[in-house]
């Protein structure tokens, strides 16, 4: 329940739509379907066709999911049913596949039902909690799935073993509300984009303020630091600082040019190479979920994909310990983990990326 003044209609917008990715003809008696329409450009605002634009906040639950309530009806009486039309004279049967994919992690973990960003399960595509994860950075495994969210939402409300609070919760791996919507167990291009810049970022503060040396420096300091990396980049690569990281910036901070930059500020030489190491590494990756057909717009840094994130693994949890002791972020968790298994089986990330929608 919402008290005081707020706006009556919320100042935010919400834009539910779709792409059509690809159409495909199975004749009679084949076995392969063939595809006949594939969308080239499938992150562009042109293919993107809004199907339900509101007044919302993505966070009020209740209000979002009244209005997508039919929409999702909708879809999963399509899923179901078979649309029967008459082409050229000839009845035609169609069936739909939906993928739900361009959602940001808050977004996903609020329809698939899954506790907030900062909870101890950090991905919504395994059950790794945060410090396995960092223990263990790159052998994860895809296993949540819609329809496990909603098996263990059951168990959640009914606790058929009698369990304490703890031990439900470590039962259920952190699904702790009704699943309302299915999404697509991938990641989101732009989101890992800006998620991973937003580390990188922080990790460039801490670098000049050496606190490898000294853990837990003041405030004061941390935001001395912070301000000469803004000026520096501002300066060198006219780079404005912004209040929340945004997919331009994270593109213009993600490169190498800016690391030299950041190098300048950081005293010690080794650690200016581990940086420098550690964003030639991500630069490697960074195609493989980016490109719409990794397979065949950058084949080497796919092959390349495992070792490269093995060593950026290594790095993190060696040079840079003292920000990945134990904990992880949840984007460079899947980055690291997950992005060559998705890439096998759905063939591109870039592809369902949300940038038409935003």
């Amino acid at each position: 329940e919402k008290h005081g003044g707020g706006p009556p209609v919320p100042e935010k917008a919400v834009r539910f739509s779709f792409t059509v990715m690809s159409v495909s003809v199975q004749a009679e008696g084949e076995d392969e379907a063939v595809t006949v329409f594939r969308e080239t450009k499938p992150n562009s605002e042109l293919s993107c066709k809004p199907l339900c634009l509101m007044f919302v906040d993505e966070s009020d639950h209740e209000t979002l999911t009244g209005v997508l309530g039919p929409v999702v009806a909708e879809r999963n009486a399509m899923k179901n049913s078979r649309l029967i039309l008459s082409l050229g004279g000839l009845l035609r049967s169609f069936r739909f596949h939906f993928r739900g994919t361009g959602y940001d992690e808050k977004m996903v973990r609020e329809m698939e039902g899954l506790e907030a960003s900062g909870s101890t399960y950090v991905c919504t595509l395994c059950d790794s909690t945060r410090a396995e994860a960092s223990r263990n950075m790159v052998l994860h495994s895809i296993t949540r799935s819609h329809d496990e969210n909603m098996e263990r939402y059951e168990i959640w409300r009914t606790n058929p073993y009698s369990e304490s609070a703890e031990e439900l919760r470590d039962r259920v791996k952190g699904v702790s509300a009704k699943p309302f919507m299915e999404t697509r167990a991938t990641l989101d291009a732009l989101h890992c984009d800006i998620g991973n810049a937003t580390e990188f970022y922080k990790i460039f503060q801490d670098e000049i303020g050496e606190v490898y040396r000294r853990p837990n420096p003041s405030r004061e300091e941390r935001r001395g630091w912070r301000a000469a990396l803004d000026k520096q980049l501002r300066r060198k690569m006219k780079l404005r600082p912004v209040m929340r990281m945004n997919g331009n910036y994270a593109r213009r901070l993600m490169t190498s040019e800016a690391v030299e930059m950041v190098c300048e500020l950081v005293p010690s030489e080794q650690r200016q190479e581990a940086l420098r190491e550690l964003m030639g590494l991500y630069l490697q990756m960074k195609p493989v979920w980016r490109s719409t057909c990794p397979a065949k717009e950058c084949p080497d840094q796919l092959c390349r994909y495992s070792f490269n994130s093995q060593r950026f693994a290594e790095l993190l949890s060696s040079t840079f310990k003292y920000r990945y002791d134990g904990k992880i972020t949840n984007y460079l968790h899947k980055t690291l983990a997950h992005v060559p298994e998705i890439v096998e089986r759905d063939g591109s990330i870039g592809a369902w990326a949300s940038e038409g929608n935003e």
